[in-house]
């Protein structure tokens, strides 16, 4: 029961039927004030004029047609007149608006009335001293007072029900994507990857669905990126610790300077490597911005890397400035290695972005490798020699730091040879 009350429905279904009830008991109270007792004082006061003017009008008839006139109000308004004691010693039973009828008869008589009931019947009576005859007059409350308000009760205990059932289906509208969430959430947690979640529904909950299934693939991503590091250390570092190991079991009976050299080398190597692997792990974290202007910053890298820069209009963007300059580095560094030495840089600024350009003129890209060259350790050159085909890091970090400070990176190949790396920030 506990778990059922504190569920997201039963707690909306409760909030929504309790402010139904306040609303139609505060409702039913304006209306019952401000219509209800008005429209009741008024029916009694004619009934009380009624009763009165009946009275006055028997006492003036002759006797004789007395008798027919009592018929005729018993009749037609349901009244009874008579000079016989009825009985009428108790209490009336109470009804609705008694009191406002009791309050117009005494004003009409113009002393207190109290009415009174003959047991075993429904009638009450009242005595209205009129032209020296003591006057019985009863009537039956049924026919003159205002009834309760049942159907007010009604309406609200059907307010109440519509109020669960529109939160059933409203709560049920929300839960269900929630509780896929959910699920897809611990699956996520499990190192799975689940279903995308549908990108249906209210638009608060398909942007939570397009963001879920984005972190998903994200979350995939990155641990996928972490086995191929382990994978790639254990590959990458085997190579060298095992000529390392080679020359140094040589070196034990012939001490020799050239392997001395081939020995540092495979250190040199395995630093390389690791520095690469550690830069790859730090890739996951955006970095705190600053103002950059692009123009003066790509002038800067253009002098450092010797290459030519045409120049540009001032372009000042928010960027971290680290994670910037190790991805234009990079793609800098790629573009003199595979495009024939030569790098060539631009700048297009507009008011909502920006992009950086590095092209080469080497042999560009087999179109469907385009996007595998941004995994980790992928290379296009078949052999596993870091002086052809490098780490197979570079990419994976550029893709990686861009994706963490949300900008974007495309290659694309120039339709007169070469490659195209394109870095777009928003401004």
């Amino acid at each position: 029961m506990r778990s059922f009350t504190a569920s997201l429905f039963a707690r909306t279904a409760i909030t929504l039927a309790v402010a139904f009830v306040v609303f139609q008991a505060a409702a039913s109270w304006v209306v019952y004030r401000t219509l209800i007792v008005p429209v009741a004082e008024r029916s009694a006061d004619d009934l009380a004029g009624l009763v009165v003017l009946s009275a006055q009008t028997w006492v003036e008839l002759p006797p004789i047609t007395r008798p027919a006139f009592e018929r005729e109000l018993a009749r037609r308004h349901g009244l009874r007149l008579t000079t016989v004691d009825v009985g009428a010693a108790a209490d009336a039973p109470r009804f609705a608006f008694r009191r406002q009828i009791e309050a117009a008869l005494s004003r009409r008589v113009g002393e207190p009335v109290v009415l009174r009931g003959v047991p075993g019947t429904s009638a009450v009576w009242l005595t209205i001293p009129v032209g020296g005859h003591e006057l019985q007059a009863g009537f039956f409350p049924d026919r003159y007072a205002v009834k309760p308000p049942l159907a007010a009760i009604a309406v609200i205990a059907l307010g109440a029900f519509l109020s669960l059932l529109t939160a059933l289906l409203l709560v049920r509208r929300i839960t269900v994507p929630l509780a896929r969430a959910s699920r897809a959430a611990s699956q996520v947690g499990a190192g799975e990857l689940p279903e995308p979640l549908p990108e249906t529904g209210p638009a608060e909950l398909a942007e939570l669905a397009r963001r879920f299934n984005r972190m998903a693939a994200e979350v995939r991503e990155l641990l996928d990126n972490r086995t191929t590091l382990l994978a790639g250390i254990s590959h990458d570092l085997r190579t060298p610790m095992t000529r390392l190991q080679l020359n140094l079991e040589m070196l034990r009976d012939a001490p020799n300077p050239a392997r001395i050299d081939r020995a540092i080398r495979d250190l040199d190597d395995m630093n390389t490597l690791i520095a690469g692997y550690l830069e790859l792990a730090r890739t996951t974290r955006a970095e705190a911005r600053s103002r950059i202007d692009l123009a003066a910053w790509l002038a800067e890298q253009a002098r450092e890397h010797g290459i030519a820069w045409p120049g540009a209009e001032p372009c000042p963007v928010d960027a971290g400035p680290l994670a910037l300059r190790q991805i234009v580095s990079n793609l800098i560094q790629n573009a003199q290695r595979y495009g024939g030495g030569t790098a060539e840089l631009a700048l297009e600024c507009a008011p909502r972005h920006a992009r950086i350009v590095v092209r080469d003129k080497g042999p560009g890209i087999p179109e469907d490798q385009l996007e595998k060259v941004f995994r980790p350790f992928y290379r296009l050159e078949a052999s596993r020699a870091q002086a052809t085909g490098g780490t197979g890091l570079g990419l994976a970090i550029v893709r990686q730091l861009a994706e963490t400070n949300g900008w974007k990176v495309k290659l694309a190949n120039r339709p007169r040879g070469g490659l195209e790396a394109t870095l777009e920030l928003r401004r």
